[in-house]
């Protein structure tokens, strides 16, 4: 080697250590930053990645998943170790036709723990939502909110303590469809459009079911449909003039506010949004077939609604039937009453028949007309027949009790 070309390498060799002194930090960061590529892309996604990725984009695909969770989640006043022999034997379902998925009860005693813990600082980070649940005092609209926390945290299926499982949760999704292309699955309940434009019966004449469905977490429709109750509770107790553990609401509000109709106007506002044009209830009116609509499945009305005696739902025996809701727990009606005539009573008494609805609009238009006086007299004949209605009720009810009674503590007329 010649006198020039050591001269040069060792030219070469001594600036080696400087610029790796010089850059040192710059090429650590770089070899840590293909380590943690290298790791991410052999064992998945990172929590780190995945953390940012949830502060980024709470609602992208990559976070909702291609699965559905396993998880079967209700919500009731106790946990199943005190559940009444109806409420287990109803539950229990469940899990013996779902043997491979998770089941959680959130009780009156663990539901605000839960919202706190999921919607507080740690959480979410939505104080307004932890304020709105600590503050309400209906049990119908806590129910109702907490089972779409639920479902935007956890995903999976929520049921109503009264709905029972016919088949299992894997028959949810008919084979035609791929379930990385669906990220929720509602049945409609009511498809009565021709009553769309009754005072009464209006609001609530198209609707999805919400006592039964299942979706994937973080979606944007349950979040929309979050803030969709908050601002309107806000609103109800801003027009009354009360704080929001005074409220007041009445059947059809509880229906329109946190009910099915506040459920199916999110799902189809979100089913608009995603397909750039207005999704109409038309879409799933005398529907045949399940139909996905912005990756909302949406199945026939016999599959979580059927045997109602109206929107064609059909009977609990057919091959469609999903789920059957027995309506055992349904009492919140009677702390939030819905329109009942003095003589006429409830139009909801028809379910839907047109005949009844018809007859029952005319004999309200009648009465509206007759005179004051008039008035009274058919409204007092009608308080006395539901008196002694009831009085014969409660005597049969009382013989009953009776008869029971002494079958039990009769002793026997001969002895062995």
């Amino acid at each position: 080697m010649d006198t020039k070309t050591m001269t040069s390498g060792m030219q070469f060799g001594n600036r080696i250590p400087k610029l790796i002194q010089k850059n040192l930090p710059l090429y650590v960061a770089c070899i840590i930053f293909v380590l943690f590529l290298s790791k991410t892309n052999s064992l998945g996604s990172s929590k780190v990645t995945d953390v940012l990725k949830r502060e980024l984009y709470p609602h992208s695909s990559s976070i909702i998943g291609t699965q559905f969770p396993k998880k079967i989640w209700q919500t009731w006043k106790v946990d199943p170790l005190e559940f009444s022999a109806k409420d287990l034997t109803v539950a229990r379902t469940w899990v013996l036709k779902n043997p491979g998925h998770r089941y959680e009860v959130l009780t009156d005693n663990n539901d605000l723990y839960y919202v706190e813990t999921h919607f507080g600082p740690t959480g979410f980070n939505r104080p307004d939502i932890v304020f709105m649940y600590r503050s309400l005092t209906a049990k119908i609209i806590k129910a109702d909110l907490l089972r779409y926390l639920i479902m935007y945290v956890e995903g999976g299926v929520y049921a109503d303590i009264d709905v029972e499982a016919l088949k299992p949760i894997d028959r949810f999704i008919p084979d035609r469809y791929q379930e990385r292309d669906v990220d929720m699955v509602v049945s409609v309940e009511i498809d009565q459009p021709d009553f769309k434009d009754h005072p009464i019966l209006g609001k609530k004449s198209m609707s999805f079911c919400q006592w039964t469905f299942m979706c994937k977490p973080r979606l944007s429709v349950m979040m929309r449909l979050i803030d969709n109750i908050i601002m309107w509770l806000n609103d109800v107790a801003k027009k009354q003039g009360v704080p929001i553990s005074e409220i007041v609401l009445d059947f059809d509000e509880v229906i329109s506010g946190t009910g099915p109709s506040a459920f199916t106007a999110a799902i189809l506002a979100e089913m608009s949004k995603k397909n750039g044009k207005q999704v109409t209830w038309d879409t799933f009116h005398n529907l045949r077939e399940s139909k996905l609509v912005g990756g909302i499945l949406v199945l026939t009305v016999e599959a979580f609604a059927a045997g109602q005696g109206h929107s064609d739902s059909g009977n609990h025996y057919s091959r469609g039937a999903l789920a059957k809701h027995h309506y055992h727990a349904s009492g919140w009606p009677s702390a939030h009453p819905r329109y009942s005539h003095p003589v006429h009573g409830e139009v909801e008494k028809c379910n839907w028949d047109p005949e009844c609805v018809k007859l029952w609009d005319y004999s309200k238009a009648v009465f509206e007309n007759l005179p004051a006086e008039e008035q009274q007299k058919q409204i007092a004949a009608e308080e006395e027949k539901q008196r002694v209605a009831q009085e014969i009720a409660n005597a049969e009810a009382a013989k009953a009790a009776a008869a029971d009674a002494a079958s039990v503590q009769a002793p026997a007329l001969f002895s062995p």
